[in-house]
């Protein structure tokens, strides 16, 4: 049995079959974003089912842009959407449509509705049909319902034309005013906007409801399948109503699936462009947003996102992923590939007082201890390094198997073994040298009698030898595992220690020469990236992507 197999291609199996709607078709489906925003993790989720579904049965998988509604779309958003599609690994090749192109067969089909008497123009203002929407059991009202065909066609016309003011008149599908089901009570399909459109400008100052326009251009474009967010399912009795009585060439088949929701977080465009717009993140690409430009800057590689989509499933039911499995799927992708690096993120000078001055070597260090392939490099070392502040303490606490007066050996990554002998403070009593004597013939951090080394092993740069650098520890943008509850409001929930900066970071040398998107292990530390904005060979600048240690599941 197919292991990821889901109920998606259980139907899509089933419609390909011998005897089956789509027997003999070629699999087609669609990912239709809103240029308004950036893509979200959420988003992801349905490019990953859209363009997996094709790959998987061979088919292929059309990028349309719905841009239908233009009060919010920008090029800045068709661009970074082609760019973020293209960085998860997927391609639509010469298949890339926008909604807006259909507009004038839109309108056509629009017309024939009128013809048929299955549409209206409707003269209710916003409030008075909301009004007149009636209740469970109480129908709804159209005074304009039985208006003439050729009346209805006449306004039809002269809308737009652009004779009549904005909110003044609809077009409405006659479907049923009784029905139980709200979104079939005489939908309206076209409404009057005096707005500039981004790829039309003026031309049209009238444009389609989403749920007319999308079966249609689904059924134009020869759509086999039209997957959806489960939000939609409630609209595939007027998504089938639209297919079965348009002159359309095919007839599309709506599924629906459960929406992506993790904690820690919020998926609302509306919300994350609040965030952007008020200044509470440094832009779309923050890398504590959950867009995909910001999880890219982030450190998140293609491979952990889609590997993340795919392990969560294809479900009916909506239900909340926990932030921490995407951190997770990261961790597993960084821990097999990312090279390891020493940098020390709040550093203290280390003297080996028994070193000989002036004297450097280098020690071998392994790159990925998972990977041997990955081979070895080799480190400069000398009498003065840098290590973390919190490797030593004066006065240790118990269980404290690090550095202090009088403590046990502890291995230096690679290197040797150290035992501190002291410290040196400044004129306020600060700490700002720590002080040790070397075994010389423990090179490699094994003492040559065998002797077990009962302290920890730390790591370390040379401090003749090493690059400073600014480090971005991100954590969740929100300290509140539901931003979005009820009664919350998600603003409030911000954390404020999301982000934090070190400056005067210490790192190997040879990340002086690192360029986004390389990514490293700091050993101890986590995995972070080269940040692909700020950082540059001047003023090096590196991320946190996710921290070393794994809670997942525990």
């Amino acid at each position: 049995m197919d292991e990821n197999r889901n109920f998606i291609h259980a139907f899509v199996e089933e419609d390909i079959a011998e005897g089956g709607r789509c027997a003999g078709m070629q699999v087609h489906t669609r990912f239709p974003p809103e240029p308004n925003g950036y893509l979200h993790i959420g988003h992801c989720k349905a490019l990953c089912i859209d363009f997996g579904t094709a790959e998987k049965y061979g088919g292929l998988c059309n990028l349309r842009f719905d841009d239908t509604n233009p009060a919010k779309e920008d090029t800045e958003f068709v661009e970074a959407i082609q760019e973020d599609i293209h960085w998860l690994g997927f391609d639509w090749g010469d298949r890339m449509f926008y909604g807006s192109d259909y507009f004038e067969k839109t309108y056509e089909l629009a017309e024939g509705l009128i013809q048929k008497g299955l549409a209206y123009v409707c003269e209710l203002s916003p409030e008075e049909f909301k009004a007149n929407r009636g209740d469970i059991g109480v129908p709804a009202v159209s005074p304009w319902r039985d208006r003439p065909v050729e009346e209805s066609l006449d306004l039809f016309r002269r809308m737009r034309a652009g004779e009549f003011p904005e909110g003044s008149k609809t077009l409405r599908a006659k479907i049923d005013l009784t029905s139980g089901n709200f979104n079939m009570r005489d939908p309206v399909i076209y409404r009057i906007r005096y707005i500039e459109h981004h790829r039309q400008g003026t031309k049209w100052c009238i444009f389609p409801m989403y749920d007319f326009a999308h079966p249609i251009q689904d059924a134009l474009e020869g759509i086999t399948h039209s997957l959806c967010s489960l939000e939609y399912e409630d609209h595939r009795p007027l998504y089938n109503w639209v297919i079965e009585n348009t002159d359309v060439p095919s007839k599309p088949r709506q599924i629906e699936f459960a929406r992506l929701g993790i904690n820690y977080t919020v998926m609302s465009k509306r919300k994350l462009r609040k965030l952007v717009e008020d200044g509470l993140v440094a832009g779309w690409d923050d890398p504590r947003m959950p867009t995909l430009c910001g999880l890219r800057r982030r450190g998140y590689t293609p491979a952990s996102i889609r590997n993340f989509c795919e392990r969560i499933g294809v479900a009916k039911v909506s239900s909340t992923v926990e932030y921490g499995f995407l951190e997770h799927c990261l961790r597993e992708d960084l821990n097999a590939h990312a090279q390891r690096a020493m940098a020390v993120l709040d550093p203290i000078r280390l003297t080996i007082t028994n070193y000989p001055e002036g004297k450097t070597e280098t020690v071998t260090v392994e790159n990925n201890p998972n990977d041997p392939e990955a081979g070895t490099r080799e480190v400069a070392f000398s009498r003065n390094l840098y290590i973390e502040a919190d490797d030593f303490l004066e006065t240790p606490v118990p269980k404290y198997k690090r550095l202090y007066p009088g403590g046990p050996e502890c291995r230096l990554k690679g290197a040797y073994l150290i035992t501190c002998t002291g410290c040196v403070k400044d004129e306020n009593g600060k700490v700002v040298e720590v002080l040790c004597t070397y075994d010389p013939d423990s090179r490699g951090g094994d003492p040559a009698d065998g002797r077990k080394v009962k302290g920890a092993t730390m790591h370390w740069v040379d401090a003749n030898d090493c690059v400073e650098a600014e480090v971005r520890l991100y954590g969740n943008l929100f300290a509140d595992e539901d931003p979005d509850g009820a009664g919350k409001d998600y603003i409030d929930c911000l954390n404020p220690e999301s982000l934090l900066v070190r400056h005067g970071c210490k790192l190997e040398k040879m990340l002086g020469e690192a360029t986004a998107p390389a990514q490293y292990q700091f050993l101890r530390l986590g995995y972070f990236c080269v940040d692909n904005k700020d950082s540059s060979p001047e003023h090096l600048v590196f991320n946190r992507s996710v921290a070393l240690k794994d809670s997942f599941g525990k």
